[in-house]
């Protein structure tokens, strides 16, 4: 198969000195992934986890810098990190230290900003750009570093002239074609228009209405954030068998918010989903965000009926689980056949 790892390379490979990297343990492996999300839970920013594992006396990789901060956590054998200053601050992600790779290879020959032995139980920060390079000494060393991918007032930017540019294409005057027989190879031939369109993208930039452009940038991070995976045929089997007793879990790891009603619609923001109910359904789901679990007959200000049909809602769109479901068959909810959430809902 294709995407399986080959033993006896990897063997081999890291018997030669080179570094094996295990990406994305904050969607695989448990303790990690509750570990991430609660860190991005607190800081506001989407965070990353992968472990790297250097054979003794060899170097992981040429000074470099990353496009996101680090935390890096030594948890076995000892590493030597040289650190450096920054050859261009704050980096996005678009600007990878590929781009300015001899300003980083002269400056890693000079003086570094820090020179030390991490050993286990040890971390160090690595704010995004700063240059950095690490040789493993005399043993096997591991660690593990925590990204933390920052949102950014570039993020903002982008988001506002996505915007603009939405609003844009309704403007006749920035529809306008230019004059025939224009000369494209003679910039002043076109100077009054490519003046009236910048005009125009000015004015409609100031019409930008701030909080949608948060409400954008809000959206793209939190779909950055995976929840728990949903086995999708138990889930089925318990939103088709739903009780007055039934529990209603909100799904782990799913960010929610819900909006004040309008034209008589409640919105329930669900990652990167927008979910809208009548406004009656406000109080049932208004308490369900904050406790994170009731029973279906517990939902307030609905009659039994109406409970029901929201409950059965919200399993099926996969907002909440009902965390004891099982198939058909009698298989407890989780053995649906599919492999860590394979055949789930996704973000």
């Amino acid at each position: 198969m294709a995407d399986q790892v080959s033993p006896d390379a990897v063997l081999r490979l890291f018997a030669e000195g080179s570094t094996v990297v295990l990406q994305g343990l904050h969607r695989l492996w448990p303790p990690l992934i509750e570990f991430a999300d609660a860190l991005a839970a607190d800081l506001g920013h989407p965070t990353q986890v992968n472990a790297y594992v250097t054979p003794p006396s060899s170097r992981g990789f040429s000074a470099h810098y990353d496009v996101h901060d680090v935390f890096v956590l030594q948890i076995a054998g000892e590493k030597h990190w040289r650190i450096h200053a920054p050859v261009h601050p704050d980096p996005l992600r678009s600007q990878p230290w590929t781009d300015h790779r001899d300003a980083v290879a002269a400056a890693a020959e000079g003086e570094p900003v820090i020179d030390a032995v991490l050993r286990p139980g040890d971390v160090l920060y690595l704010p995004r750009g700063y240059l950095h390079s690490a040789t493993a000494l005399g043993e096997v060393s591991a660690h593990l570093t925590v990204g933390i991918h920052p949102v950014t007032r570039w993020a903002a930017a982008e988001a506002a002239l996505d915007l603009v540019r939405e609003l844009a294409a309704g403007d006749p005057e920035l529809r306008r074609s230019l004059p025939l027989g224009v000369d494209l190879a003679d910039p002043a031939a076109g100077a009054d228009d490519v003046s009236a369109a910048l005009a125009g993208l000015r004015d409609w930039l100031d019409r930008v209405d701030p909080a949608e452009v948060a409400d954008r940038v809000r959206s793209r991070t939190w779909a950055q954030v995976r929840p728990e995976p949903v086995p999708p045929l138990a889930q089925a089997s318990a939103a088709a068998a739903l009780t007055p007793d039934t529990v209603l879990t909100l799904r782990r790891r799913l960010r929610c918010q819900l909006r004040e009603p309008a034209d008589g619609r409640v919105v329930l923001i669900g990652g990167r989903r927008r979910h809208e109910f009548p406004a009656s359904a406000g109080p049932a789901l208004a308490a369900l965000v904050a406790t994170g679990e009731l029973k279906v007959a517990d939902l307030p200000g609905l009659a039994p009926a109406d409970q029901l049909t929201l409950a059965r809602r919200l399993v099926t769109e996969s907002v909440v689980v009902v965390a004891d479901a099982v198939l058909p068959g009698g298989n407890r909810s989780g053995h649906d056949g599919s492999r860590d959430g394979a055949l789930g809902t996704g973000r």
